[in-house]
């Protein structure tokens, strides 16, 4: 797109074409929302913190007694419903903070850079060379651009002399490109930006490209090489698996398969194997040492009914 540049005095002096993709992208309000709070969240501290009725000093003792009073029952001075008495679901320290994906917060940039630009609240500067400093120089160079509202200053690079000059100025923040983010964008009414800043921002935000297409802008021999060898082993992989999907041969599929070898029985052996050598009985405890083949001696049973005296 088109879009005139003005010089510190003012006036125009040349005409410059920026692109679509940073400067010309459809407006996104519920990516702009989102973004936004997630911004406003992070630069919140998180130390407010209230009391509970366990940190509140004194309420030791019970008002008064339990029954025959006609008040209410009461176990502490310091309960909720009392004056001075805790909190109970005040706010306690915690962490607002929140991360926002790469490409979400380079499009909600884009978005509200581009509704700057259709609502004529982007003002392109060629230079910002006879800033010295001085409030006195800022506060002429707004003049000469006829800004008399919040204004954003955005510069290539961090520039003390910027800084210093817009520093004691009421809504007025200087800024570099490469902090700029969609909050700041947004609070501002309007934005002034250098070409020079305007040229880095096509580089930095333009449409996002990986790491393969950065590395063939730098080398395009690599990456045709590693195309090569992508659609061959494809082909190998399609291959392979056509050849999984082939039917065996017709001799493969004549001859019966192998029967398996049967495994011998405890009680016998089969066609012409020996038969398997049975196991050795333990002795048991009452088997004396030494004999092995004597039997144990059966203990007597106890009588269990007792015989009467005298009988």
């Amino acid at each position: 797109m088109e879009h005139p540049v003005r010089n510190q005095k003012g006036d125009t002096i040349e005409t410059v074409d920026l692109s679509d993709e940073v400067f010309g992208v459809p407006m996104n309000p519920t990516l702009i929302h989102q973004t936004i709070v997630i911004y406003q969240g992070n630069k919140r501290q998180g130390t407010h913190d209230t009391k509970t009725r366990a940190q509140v000093s004194g309420g030791g003792r019970k008002p008064w007694i339990q029954k025959h009073t006609g008040r209410a029952r009461q176990g502490s001075t310091r309960s909720p419903q009392w004056r001075h008495g805790g909190v109970v679901f005040g706010p306690h320290p915690r962490d607002y903070r929140k991360d926002i994906p790469r490409k979400m917060r380079q499009k909600a940039l884009k978005c509200a850079l581009s509704e700057k630009v259709r609502q004529n609240n982007l003002v392109c500067l060629d230079s910002t060379d006879q800033l010295t400093g001085k409030t006195q120089s800022m506060t002429g160079l707004l003049n000469n651009l006829g800004i008399s509202n919040s204004t954003l200053i955005v510069t290539a690079q961090s520039q003390e002399n910027v800084f210093r000059a817009g520093h004691n100025i009421p809504k007025v923040w200087t800024t570099p490109v490469g902090l700029l983010n969609a909050n700041d964008v947004m609070t501002y009414q309007t934005v002034v930006m250098t070409l020079e800043a305007a040229r880095l921002a096509e580089q930095l935000w333009a449409s996002p490209v990986g790491h393969r297409k950065r590395r063939a802008e730098s080398n395009p021999e690599e990456l045709n090489l590693t195309n090569e060898v992508e659609s061959a082993s494809a082909d190998t992989s399609v291959s392979t698996r056509r050849r999984n999907r082939t039917p065996a041969s017709e001799s493969e599929q004549a001859s019966p398969p192998t029967p398996r070898r049967r495994r011998a029985t405890a009680t016998g052996a089969t066609d012409g194997e020996d038969p398997p050598t049975p196991r050795r009985r333990r002795s048991t405890a009452a088997t004396t040492e030494g004999d092995d083949s004597t039997p144990p001696t059966p203990r007597r049973r106890r009588s269990t009914t007792s015989e009467p005296d005298g009988e």
